[in-house]
Formats: structure tokens, sequence, C-alpha cells
């Protein structure tokens, strides 16, 4: 049967996904739908915590303390100010009894107390050094949801101006409510911004209207899709409302990729000659196997989160995973049928051929010719001048991630929000104000039957060690007991994770176990620290496996992995540099805490790593495709470079568009999230996969395709790579004669 008469290879995948695309279509929108009504509310039922470890000493012992001594653990502050009167008049102190008494006989509110009727050894610290502010402090009792609803009732009722006196609502319980509720307002403005914008760049890419829908489409059925599965999650456990931004970023971003790479090589097919049929059959053989292996490195790499305690990450796990899947299925599933139904419509609104009107008209396959001619120029260059382009790509790359190593690690607080934001105000006075970092203090759980004498044995000994400013305390109920520690500096810097270790070695009569936000930084820390050599081996293992299955190279994979980590310098010494250090904070609108909270770098590294993979892929899927067609090394290097530069590049600024506006976020760790990852598929595509990637391999040479023949056949049985057809022999026994030299 001869080329013209042989009819189109269409696979059984093929034939499933396009049988009844209607129906495909359909069963879709239904689904998409129901998926809206499981999801809607999914925000009211997320965390804004999630960052401490909870199998930690410090999470038993806060969580002991709220249950027997709620007012030792007070979450709600309301800041009295006098005015240029002082705290200790008459009338200001009437005034704040009364206030005393109204938040006494509100309903879910526990373990009310102030300075004005404090332990005189606890009342310096319940009022600032002026004398003119004053704090009284309770407890909000119940779920995290239930706290909220509570802290709505009441704060309009307190805050504002109280007779001589003018009332702030600050504390914990009032920085999650205003960190969930900012975040969910700043998650919309970023979807009315980065939808349109992402549209129009989609059609500059595609120079197609319609062809510019698609992906969005696929990207508004994996976020819906993902806000279902959160939902359905909140259920069973704790997730995070952090872990909405994710999602929305990932929704578009993937679906901007796979469906990008998906419709560029529809339009090849049928550019040259396919029926649309045969097109989107080639094109699932090909890309098609591509989005998937891409899918599965994305997420493997944000798999690695569920390794870690706090839930903070796991939740970035739950919704990265669930919304990569989704939108690797999507265009796997309905972007095949829509493709179907399109044919050669997809090319309508061709805006591009309206532009070329009046002018002489280039054809298809001249078109196709010059298609990617810059990449190809570029990729000849770096071959040409490999060393210097892998040695000088790899220094600025050094050099850039050099500020993280003067890495500080903090605590998510108040500092997160915008400098006007309430509760932020409150906090600010008091570390500005008041003596003692109030609330930034050290509580010692005593568990255990003690007299007296030896309670105040062990406070004497405490209150002798180095950074201890003072000891309050012991509070007795029963067989348990609690001491307040307040170091000498600031709440969680050094020398207080010095006194948390200081304070659980000092031997005691009882049991003892200490909190505070300096103990649960230090147990955070250690808990990242004893996960992320797992979770390392677990990334890199599974990358290396994948990335083999592709490729069939034993070089290849160690490649993808040191690159893409080495890509990431960026990120992160930017991170530090710019909100570390405090540089550019005036212009992206943010207070710098002078730290980095902890879990960040990993949830960044996890999310970066993986978008490199996913880019990494599509070039390196490409290049095996020609070097499995003409066995030609460099050939395949450039014609890979010149067939995706210009893909990975749109998608990935698309994605950083979208990332950026996240970015825009009012909460700081969010804005440090989108703009260090739009940072780093930036400098992925236009730094690592044009520059360094070509040079590395043309460096490498031949030998990049080697694998030891019990490989080689494991690879030939088990891989799946882009190729549209297998290798011919001659190639396949010429690529065996190459060995690894030396």
């Amino acid at each position: 049967m001869n080329e013209v008469n042989r009819p189109p290879r269409v696979g059984g995948w093929t034939r499933f996904v396009t049988a009844r695309p209607r129906l495909s279509l359909l069963v879709a929108l239904v689904i998409t739908a129901l998926a809206v009504l499981a999801g809607s509310g999914v925000a009211d039922r997320l965390g804004s915590g999630g960052w401490e470890d909870p199998d930690a000493e410090s999470t038993y012992a806060t969580k002991a303390l709220e249950r027997e001594f709620p007012a030792s653990q007070p979450n709600l502050l309301l800041l009295v100010d006098a005015g240029d009167a002082s705290v200790d008049d008459p009338a200001v102190a009437a005034e704040a009894q009364r206030l005393v008494s109204r938040l006494t006989g509100e309903k879910g509110v526990v373990g009310v107390g102030s300075y004005w009727q404090a332990d005189p050894s606890a009342a310096p610290a319940l009022r600032a050094e002026d004398g003119h502010e004053a704090l009284i402090a309770a407890r909000i009792t119940g779920e995290e949801k239930q706290m909220g609803e509570t802290l709505d009732r009441i704060a309009p009722e307190f805050r504002g101006a109280h007779g001589p006196v003018e009332v702030s609502v600050g504390g914990p319980v009032a920085v999650r409510h205003e960190m969930q509720t900012t975040i969910q307002e700043d998650l919309l403005r970023a979807e009315v911004i980065a939808l349109p914008v992402t549209l129009v760049l989609l059609v500059m890419v595609f120079g197609s209207a319609v062809a510019a829908l698609l992906p969005l489409g696929i990207g508004i059925v994996a976020i819906l899709g993902t806000n279902a599965v959160l939902r359905g999650l909140t259920e069973f456990t704790d997730v995070s409302v952090f872990a909405m931004n994710l999602t929305t970023a990932l929704g578009l971003g993937l679906a901007v990729d796979y469906a990008l790479f998906i419709v560029r090589r529809f339009r090849e097919e049928l550019t040259g000659g396919a029926e649309p049929l045969a097109a989107v059959g080639t094109t699932l053989r090909t890309a098609g196997r591509t989005v998937l292996f891409s899918a599965l490195t994305v997420a493997v790499s944000l798999a690695a989160m569920l390794l870690f305690p706090q839930y903070f990450l796991r939740s970035f796990a739950y919704a990265g995973i669930a919304v990569v899947l989704l939108a690797a299925a999507a265009a796997l599933i309905l972007l095949p049928a829509a493709l179907v139904l399109l044919g050669h419509r997809v090319n309508a609104l061709d805006l591009r051929k309206l532009l070329r009107r009046g002018r002489a008209k280039e054809s298809d396959g001249a078109a196709a010719a010059t298609e990617g001619k810059g990449w190809a120029r570029t990729a000849n260059l770096v071959m040409r001048r490999a060393p210097f382009f892998a040695l000088g790509t790899t220094a600025v790359l050094v050099l850039l991630g050099l500020p993280f190593l003067g890495v500080k690690f903090g605590t998510a607080d108040d500092r997160q929000l915008p400098s006007s934001a309430e509760s932020h105000v409150v906090q600010q006075h008091i570390r500005d104000g008041f003596p003692g970092s109030p609330g930034g203090g050290l509580e010692v759980l005593a568990e255990g039957r003690a007299t007296q004498a030896q309670y105040a044995d062990y406070k004497q000994r405490i209150g002798a060690l180095p950074e201890v400013l003072r000891v309050d305390g012991p509070l007795v109920k029963g067989e348990s007991a609690y001491f307040t520690v307040l170091p000498k500096g600031e709440a969680v810097d050094d020398p207080a994770q010095g006194l948390v270790g200081d304070l659980r070695a000092t031997e005691a009569p009882f049991d003892t176990k200490v909190t505070g936000a300096a103990a649960v930084l230090v147990d955070s820390k250690d808990a990242i620290a004893e996960r992320l050599p797992l979770a390392a081996a677990f990334i890199t293992i599974v990358t290396l496996l994948l990335v083999f299955l592709l490729t069939g190279s034993v070089l290849i994979p160690i490649q993808a992995v040191v690159l893409n980590a080495l890509s990431l310098t960026a990120m992160f010494g930017a991170v530090v540099w710019v909100f570390q250090d405090g540089h550019l904070s005036g212009l992206l609108g943010f207070t710098s805490p002078g730290s980095i909270e902890t879990t960040l770098p990993v949830l960044m590294f996890c999310v970066a790593f993986g978008l490199s993979m996913d880019y990494g892929v599509f070039l390196l899927s490409r290049i095996k495709e020609e070097y499995d067609t003409t066995g030609a090394h460099e050939e395949a290097v450039r014609h890979g470079l010149q067939r995706t530069g210009g893909l990975i590049t749109a998608a990935a600024v698309i994605l950083a568009v979208v990332m950026v506006a996240i970015g825009t976020s009012r909460v700081t760790n969010t804005k440090m999230l989108g703009l260090g990852i739009a940072l780093a598929v930036l400098m992925d595509a236009m730094i690592v996969r044009s520059l360094l990637v070509p040079a590395v391999m043309r460096l490498t040479g031949r030998a990049t395709w080697w694998a030891p023949g019990p490989l080689r056949r494991l690879h030939d049985r088990f891989g799946l790579s882009e190729s549209d057809g297998a290798p011919e022999q001659a190639e396949a026994e010429e690529r065996d004669k190459v060995a690894v030299p030396g």
C-alpha cells in the first residue's frame, strides 16, 4: 500500500476519546457543573495555619494549656488606647472594666483578663511603657471556622471609640481571620487580572481566537474540579487556605502548557495535510505522551510535600496533585474531542492571516519552514561556544543564589498582612511599646505531682538561664502547672531558640514540655530537617526513573535533575534578598519580618522543580523524537530547541503572568510564592532551556544517549517517547556502539 492511500493510524485511546466527541464534552460540562456545586464555599472551610508539626512537643503543650489553662493561651487582644491620658486614670480604668465585663459575658469567650485586674507580677507586661495603652486578653473557643464567626460577631461591638478610650482588635485569632479574608479577596482579584491577560497572550501565541480559548477551558475545568476535591478533603483533614492560590496558578499555567503543546502539534499535523482524526491520533501518540510524562513529573515533585507533617505543606500537595492530574486528564480527554469537532476551524479567526491581507500571502509550507529560525540560530551559536555558555550560565545562576546562604528562618505572624491591617497594627504597637514581648514568651507545661518548694526551686533555676528576662508563675491546677518565661530579645530570634533547648534540658522533678513561638519554630525546623533528605531522595529517584523511561538514556536524567535544581538558585537568592532583607519592600508593598517562614522554601522548591521538569520534558521529548528519526545528535538538539523554544518561552511567560497576578496579594507569603515562582519559570525557560541545556548536551555529545544493555532492554520494553514510530534498525545499531568516554 503506498503512502497516499495508507489509512490514518488511530490508536485505541484516540478511538475512545473521539468516538462520541459531543457526548464527551456534554458529560464534561455536567461534571464541571457538579464540581461547581460540590466546591462551593470551600474557602470558608479552609484554615489559615498549619505551619506547626502536629506531633511536636510544642504542639502537645499548646493543646494541653488550651485545655487546662485557657486563660494562659489568649488569642484575642483588645488594645485600649487612652490617648493623652494614662491607663491608670480613673475614667479610663472604669471604661476598661466595663469592656472586660461585656467581653466576659460573650458566648464562646473564656479566660478574660486585663491590665486593670492582672496579678501585680504580670501587670507590667500588659501596660505600654509610655502608660497610654494597655491590653485586654481573652480566648475565643471552638474550631477555626467557629472562632471566625465569633470574632465577626463581637469585633464590631468593641472596635472603635468607647468613652475616653479607643479600642482596636488584634491577637492570633484576628490575624488568622484577617489573613483568610484577605487571601480570598486577593485571589478573586488575581483571577480577574490573570484570565483576560492570559487570553490575550494565547491569542498572540496561536494567532487564532478559537485555539486560544481551548487552554482557558481546560484550566477552568481543572480549577473547579480541584476546588471540589479540596472541599471533600476538608471532611477528613485540615487544608490551608493558601492552597487555593496554587490551584489557580497551576490550573491555568499547566492547562496552558498542556493545551499549547497538544494544539500546536495538532495544527502542525493539519498543516502537513493530515485529516483531523488522523491529526488527533498522531498528536496523542506524540505530544499526548509528553503531556502524560510531564504531569507525572510535576505530580511527583508536589507529592514530596506529603512526607512533611505540617498540614500547610500537605495542603499544597493535595491541591497541586489534583490540579495537575485534572489538567492532564482534560487535555488528553476533552481537548481531543474538541479538536475533532473543530477540525480546520481551530484556525478560525486567525489574526495573523487578517494582518497579512493585502500582502503577498505566505504559504503554510513556507511558514512551517521558517518557524523557529531564531531558536535554531540560538542553538547553533550555543553549541559552537558550548564551554563558554555552560560555564557562564552556571556561574551567573550560582551568583544569583548566593544571598540564600544568609537565610534566617522564622514563623508566619501578623507581618504577613499589610501594614494598615488592624490586627497587624495592634501587634506592631505591642512589639514597639510593651515590655518583654507580650505574647512572644515561652510557656513551660509541668505535669505531675509536685510541691510548692519544688516549683519554686525549678522557677529559680530556669530564671537563672542566660537569656531569661523574667519567669512568671506557676499557675497550678491539679497535677498540672505552667510557667511563663520571657526571653531578653525578640520572640523568635536565635537566643530565644537557644533558650528553648536550655529549658528542655533543665532537669525537673516533673515532666516539662516547652511551647511558644520560638519552640514552635524550633520543632518545625527539626521536622523539616528530618524529612528533607527523604523528600529530596523521593523526588530525585522518581524523576530519574521517569526521564529514563522517556529518553532511554542514563546521562539525560542526571542532567535534568542537576540543571533543574540549578535553575532554582535565582529564585532562592531573590527570596532572601527581597523578602528577608527587605529590598524593594516599599515598591512591592510588604513589611519584611527579617526572616523566611520555614516551610516556604520547601514549598517553592517542590513547585518550581516540578514546573522546570515540565519544560524539560517538553524539550527532551522533541529532541528524542528527532534523534530517533535521524540519529544525528547535534541536529536533534537544534531541531528540539527550534520546535519547542518558542512554545516553552510562551508557556513560561503565560505562567509567569498568572504567578505575578497571584503575587499582587497583600499577604507576604502569597506574594513571595507568586513572584518567586514567576522568576523561577522565566529563568528556567529563558536561561536553562535556551542556553544551558543545549550547551551541556553539545559537550556530552553522542554519549548523551548511552545506556547499558540491560537498561536499554528495559526501556525498549517499558519506555515511552514522543517518537511517532520505532527508530530505524541501522540507527539503533549505531547508537548501541556509543560508549561513555574514558
